[in-house]
């Protein structure tokens, strides 16, 4: 690596002070690094469980829509869907982890109240709608869980960055500065050494 500096004892103090802070700063991206893996792993492990849960609960749910359509017409069925108020009771917060933005979704799960007419429905409609319910509150949490996955995994392609730019760019030519300044100081000194040496021989 070629060095471009002037081999001076003040050129040697900044390479190595400018080492020091790089080697500090590679030492805490990676640690920064490391916890954003841990967190993203943990998360993909919990979407992977919500999405197991949410497979399970479509099925129930469209199994009972399924019995609602036939005992009551697919047309009936779709009219008193557009009676159902909707439902967008949640609050969406901002936490930081390693001074990431990370959404946290607040809801309060509510006891289900029809709000249709009993005479124009059955059993098989509450148990669809309330199946129904069940799958709003697991998207709410997957929509939690996959847009922390996505805003992690950004930051840790930024955190990796970075932190190769200083293990792969900046500590070698920092590196190689001191290398080459400490041999040409020692080389000057011992240049000196023998020249005083001479001095008093003579």
């Amino acid at each position: 690596m070629a060095v471009n500096v002037a081999p001076t004892k003040a050129n040697l103090i900044k390479a190595k002070n400018a080492l020091a802070l790089s080697q500090k700063g590679f030492e805490l991206l990676d640690k920064k690094r490391n916890v954003l893996i841990r967190e993203i792993m943990a998360l993909i492990d919990k979407a992977k469980d919500l999405h197991d849960k949410m497979d399970k609960a479509f099925a129930k749910a469209y199994q009972a829509l399924m019995v609602a359509n036939i005992t009551l017409g697919i047309q009936n069925v779709h009219e008193i869907a557009y009676s159902i108020p909707r439902d967008e009771e949640f609050e969406i917060l901002v936490k930081s982890v390693m001074g990431v933005d990370i959404p946290s979704i607040i809801y309060e799960k509510k006891e289900l109240k029809p709000s249709y007419a009993f005479h124009r429905t059955n059993s098989a409609l509450d148990i669809a709608v309330m199946e129904f319910q069940e799958i709003k509150y697991l998207i709410y949490e997957l929509a939690e869980v996959e847009n922390s996955i996505y805003k992690l995994a950004k930051e840790i392609e930024k955190t990796t960055k970075r932190a190769n730019a200083l293990d792969n760019i900046q500590i070698p030519k920092y590196e190689a500065q001191v290398k080459y300044i400490e041999e040409v100081l020692e080389e000057k000194e011992r240049e000196e050494f023998f020249r005083l040496k001479r001095l008093k021989k003579g």
